[in-house]
């Protein structure tokens, strides 16, 4: 999808609401709820009445962010003027609070930065080029002359790190690293959500690698790893520990795609995608019925794993032999 901008429509739009409810994706990152938090502090400030809603809440992992305890983890009842999805690509991504939230809203307002976004809602602020929602959301925020107080830059400052790997991924431009220099002029700090959303784990995190790493197999250039539900037990951890294992196996020199096939409760494979600049995993996703960008992707398949890992490797197979490393 290319940029769908309508500043001035998306800005009227919230100007004239009285009720606001921001949504954003499932199994939520660091841009997911750094973009909700920012806009929903930021919508306060301006006298909005705003309801911020993910399921299952927000990460324990990203609690430190002002106005995180004002996340609901559902939505049972409520109507509003407008309501913004944030993070999105399709849908479905939005989970049971999204489908609540678009039968009882007026508007929809389509905030999202994925190449494969589908194009929802009544109102669009879609950039592809943008680095993360984050990006989107201050520059909205900007069009609306909103001054940025430490309570919005901070959350906004979580999407640019998390989404560009600490600004190593390769979309990031040198504006980005302005909006970055300008949110901490604003009162974040860089150190603290670099250390907090990179460089911060749990133990059973190690468990976990220690259990699934054994299964990690390198097949040309497409490298993969396996986390079963049993690794899942016996490490002592849940559904929602998250590790980003599929970066580090990305790491590997001899590397150009990197894949973790993760198996679900519900007997569901949860398929996470790296990629080296010049490799495209995103159409691969798109093509599973997930989305994502070139470098990171995701989507979410039937099982058993098996059968998971024998449809999806040749088309990462393909996309290796398709793609050529650039470092620039």
């Amino acid at each position: 999808m290319t940029n769908n901008l309508n500043w001035q429509g998306a800005s009227d739009a919230i100007n004239n609401a009285g009720t606001i409810l921001l949504v954003t994706h499932i199994d939520p990152d660091g841009d997911a709820i750094g973009s909700l938090l920012g806009l929903a502090n930021a919508l306060r400030a301006r006298g909005k009445t705003v309801d911020a809603v993910v399921d299952g809440g927000v990460p324990a992992s990203l609690q430190f962010l002002p106005g995180a305890e004002t996340v609901l983890s559902s939505l049972t009842q409520g109507e509003w003027d407008v309501m913004v999805s944030l993070d999105s690509s399709d849908e479905p991504r939005t989970g049971e609070a999204g489908v609540y939230g678009r039968a009882h809203s007026r508007l929809v307002i389509n905030v999202d930065h994925h190449p494969t976004n589908t194009g929802f809602g009544d109102l669009h602020l879609v950039m592809p080029e943008a680095v993360s929602t984050t990006e989107i959301v201050l520059a909205w925020l900007r069009h609306m002359g909103q001054e940025i107080t430490p309570d919005i830059a901070r959350p906004l400052l979580t999407g640019l790190v998390t989404d560009t790997r600490g600004f190593r991924t390769s979309n990031v431009r040198a504006s980005t690293l302005g909006e970055a220099q300008r949110l901490m002029e604003a009162g974040a700090s860089l150190t603290e959500v670099t250390q907090r959303v990179l460089d911060s784990h749990p133990y059973e995190l190690i468990e976990l690698w220690k259990y699934a790493l054994p299964s990690v197999t390198l097949q040309g250039a497409v490298i993969s790893g396996v986390i079963t539900q049993e690794d899942l037990r016996r490490a002592g951890a849940d559904e929602k520990t998250n590790g980003d294992m599929v970066s580090l196996l990305n790491s590997v020199t001899q590397a150009m795609i990197a894949v973790v096939f993760r198996e679900k409760a519900n007997g569901d494979i949860e398929i996470s995608l790296r990629s080296k600049p010049g490799y495209d995993v995103s159409q691969v996703a798109f093509s599973l019925g997930g989305g994502g960008h070139r470098q990171a992707a995701g989507a979410t398949i039937p099982g058993p794993l098996e059968a998971a890992r024998e449809r999806v490797m040749p088309l990462l197979q393909a996309a290796a032999r398709e793609g050529s490393l650039v470092i620039s």
